[in-house]
């Protein structure tokens, strides 16, 4: 049984008809069923004029488990009490992280004249198994939270409006920090529908003007989704028991919030080419979750106009929805209890290093709300549940990157070199090389971390530069890359004369890699960059080639990129369009080179080599009969095939598996 109506995840989508269907049939497939509450509330609803519940009798009196999760949330409503008064030999199994304790209780249970507070263990039952928040976070099975309580530059007390302006930009200010250069996205969670609305408004408002006043300015993709007004549809009647705000402010004025839902969803439609309505609310709500979703392909496979940077929300999403590349969520709307962590949860799933924690910018201070909140769903923890909870401070940070860059320092200094990006070259050996790839991947998950801190003042900032000047941050990082990758083929093709420093790396590429520096940022500056003299560049060749080989993005052909940007000249005024052609004429006519010195080596005719490969990337499928069938003009016998198409194989791979860009290609595993 599942209750997420909200996060479009349930592993099926089933209709009630279907669910009443399955329940209902002996087929082994059909003991397992999942679907939400609210299907089955509808089921059980003796108004329904499909008679399902009528239909369903026959199982009242049987055994069956009831498995709900989130089970913090609507199980306290009529859905749950028709559930348990229609099957009363069921057992029920509840999973939540935030439990309903008297502290935090809101739903009342009335006997005669006395009400009392009713829990999660009135509702479930006897506790079997506890893990906390606390646990979670400390195994590392979610992240920690970084918290930015905001405060405006002056003292606000005008209208609302002006405060909501002056939080729109601070997110604009704010949100690329934030979402490490939009490789994350946010929600933004408001206290009402109207708040959502103007709030919608505002960001459309103020970005059009920011387009007027630069056009070099991003303007985020920005979406809000709220629920319509029920009326008299079950559907809506039923997800609106666990969005009480949304519910209570589609009572006043439905016909405005229904406008503005409409004028929403039609921008909606305009911006991503979807035909969604009101009257099917729910397919225009799951392409909202989906696009959230999408923020895990990279921009070159999937573009970010297809994309959503920020969601505004009251009462959905805030529960139960979960996305890996969710990282952030700005706050004004008042929390407390299990609604605050539930809704800070959303930003703290595990990816990899570029995301070292949930970010949280709090427009209401509610330092308070949150320590309350800790306490009391943080269990028995051996030390303070802020010291688990809450990533370190600034200043500790920056502490713990001067101390990392100080190692390098003092590594470098004890291979008898200074502490530059050019003496990196220098270091002799793979065990030095391996402990200049941990000393600096640990200076770069700092580095990484600190760049999301939304709350450094210009001070903090300026210290950290002056630890480790932007420069040559980014020609260590080139110098690393270069390392890594020649261990990296080490560790690929390992063998007994492989040192042990070098299979144990984890070279942590990802921490290198670039949201903002993607193909197509890259290929605009080398237009930009031919569009001008020598004594005019905005940046230079040495610039452009420096900003490559500091990123990971491009691993596998930044050295065809850099031979590219030197074989053209500063005043050539190329478009993006000519420089992409070009690039891509220059890879076709280097790799015909290469294949023409291989077929040249092995004897073989550069035509067919050519169509050889050819075939396998176009299939991305080693054909071993196509290899044989090369070496037939040859008329060899077979040992002597066998060796020239193992020799061949040899000096083929590599260039095969360049072409692939680290896609699998079926087959060719034999030969590596």
């Amino acid at each position: 049984m599942s209750n997420k109506f909200q996060d479009g995840c349930v592993e099926e989508n089933i209709n009630t008809e279907s669910l009443v269907r399955r329940m209902l049939s002996t087929d082994y497939a059909d003991k397992v069923i999942v679907t939400t509450i609210q299907k089955l509330g509808i089921a059980l609803d003796p108004a329904n004029r499909k008679n399902y519940k009528e239909r369903l009798e026959s199982l009242s009196d049987q055994r069956m488990v009831f498995i709900f999760d989130e089970c913090h949330r609507s199980q306290f409503g009529e859905n749950h009490e028709a559930i348990k008064d229609f099957f009363p030999k069921a057992q029920l199994f509840g999973f939540t992280g935030t439990p309903i304790f008297e502290q935090n209780a809101s739903y009342f249970q009335v006997e005669g004249k006395e009400r009392t507070l009713r829990t999660t263990d009135d509702i479930f039952g006897k506790l079997l198994h506890a893990y906390t928040i606390t646990e979670a976070i400390e195994d590392q099975n979610v992240l920690r939270f970084h918290i930015d309580y905001y405060k405006p530059d002056s003292e606000i007390n005008a209208a609302d409006s002006i405060a909501r302006q002056a939080i729109v930009e601070a997110i604009l200010k704010k949100h690329d920090a934030a979402t490490h250069e939009r490789r994350f996205n946010a929600l933004l969670a408001t206290s009402s529908i109207d708040d959502a609305m103007h709030y919608y408004n505002l960001f459309k408002q103020t970005q059009s003007r920011r387009l007027l006043e630069d056009e070099n300015f991003k303007p985020l993709n920005i979406a809000c989704v709220f629920s319509p007004p029920a009326e008299g549809d079950k559907d809506v009647q039923q997800l609106q028991e666990e969005l009480p705000q949304e519910k209570a402010d589609n009572a006043i004025e439905p016909d405005a919030k229904k406008k503005a839902l409409d004028i929403i969803i039609a921008d909606y439609n305009e911006k991503y080419g979807t035909n969604h309505n009101i009257s099917l609310f729910d397919f225009y709500y799951k392409d909202v979750q989906q696009r959230i979703k999408d923020q895990k392909y990279s921009n070159e496979d999937y573009p970010h106009t297809n994309k959503i940077d920020i969601t505004i929300v009251v009462d959905m999403l805030l529960t139960g929805f979960d996305s890996k590349y969710l990282n952030t969520l700005y706050v004004d709307k008042k929390l407390k209890w299990h609604g605050l962590i539930q809704a800070f949860s959303r930003t703290n799933r595990v990816l990899n290093g570029t995301k070292p924690y949930g970010n949280i910018l709090d427009f209401r201070f509610q330092e308070d709300a949150l320590n309350e909140a800790i306490t009391l769903f943080s269990g028995n923890a051996e030390k303070p549940p802020k010291e688990i909870w809450l990533v370190d401070p600034a200043p500790m940070v920056i502490e713990k990157f001067e101390k990392a860059v100080s190692a390098l320092g003092e590594f470098m200094n004890a291979q008898g070199l200074d502490c530059l990006p050019d003496e990196v070259n220098s270091l002799k050996g793979d065990e030095a090389r391996s402990a200049f790839i941990n000393c600096f991947k640990e200076i770069q998950r700092l580095k990484t971390q600190l760049d999301q801190y939304t709350d450094l003042n210009e001070e903090q900032k300026a210290s950290i530069e002056l630890l480790l000047p932007e420069d040559q941050l980014e020609a260590f990082r080139g110098s690393y890359l270069d390392i890594a990758k020649r261990l990296k083929a080490e560790q690929d093709y390992y063998d007994e004369h492989t040192l042990p420093e070098v299979q144990q790396l984890d070279f942590e590429f990802v921490l290198f890699a670039s949201a903002l520096i993607d193909y197509d940022y890259i290929i605009a500056l080398i237009s930009k960059f031919t569009q001008y003299k020598p004594t005019k560049q905005k940046m230079t060749r040495e610039q452009l080639v420096s900003l490559l080989s500091a990123n990971a993005n491009f691993f596998d052909e930044r050295d065809d990129l850099i031979e590219y940007i030197y074989s053209l000249r500063a005043d050539e005024g190329l478009s993006e369009k000519e420089v992409r052609d070009g690039y891509q004429t220059f890879k076709a006519e280097k790799l015909a080179k290469e294949l023409a010195k291989i077929a040249g080596v092995h004897g073989l005719e550069t035509g067919p080599l050519q169509i050889f490969v050819e075939n396998i990337m176009s299939r991305m499928i080693f054909d071993g009969e196509k290899l044989s069938e090369l070496f037939d003009p040859l008329d060899l016998g077979w040992k002597e095939r066998t060796k020239r198409e193992l020799a061949l194989m040899e000096d083929l791979t590599p260039l095969l598996k360049k072409q692939a860009a680290g896609r699998e290609i079926s087959g060719l595993k034999a030969y590596e």
